[in-house]
C-alpha cells in the first residue's frame, strides 16, 4: 500500500458564485471539493510551467537564431518524413 503524502489544511477566500460552480462540477465528476481544487491547482501550475518553457525557448532562439541553411535542411528532411507518419 502506498503511503499518502501529508496534506496541509489551508483557508482560501472564494466568492459564493465560484464556490457554487466548484461544488456543482465536483459533484458531476464525483470528487470532493478539496480534490477538485487540488487538481485545478495542479493544472494551473502545469500550464504556468509550459508557458515558462515556451518563453525560455523563444528567448533562446531570439538570442541565437537558427542558421538558415540548417532550417532549410530540416524542412527538406521533415517534408519527406512527415507524410509517412500515421497521425
Amino acid at each position: 500500500m502506498a503511503k499518502s503524502k501529508a496534506k496541509k489544511i489551508i483557508q482560501v477566500p472564494i466568492e459564493d458564485e465560484l464556490l457554487g460552480r466548484i461544488d456543482a462540477t465536483a459533484g458531476i465528476v464525483a470528487e470532493s471539493r478539496a480534490a477538485f481544487i487540488r487538481e485545478a491547482c495542479k493544472q494551473r501550475l502545469k500550464s504556468f510551467e509550459t508557458k515558462e518553457l515556451d518563453r525560455r525557448y523563444l528567448e533562446g532562439y531570439r538570442k541565437k537564431p537558427e542558421d538558415l541553411d540548417w532550417a532549410e535542411a530540416s524542412v527538406k528532411l521533415l517534408s519527406k518524413r512527415l507524410p509517412k507518419e500515421k497521425w
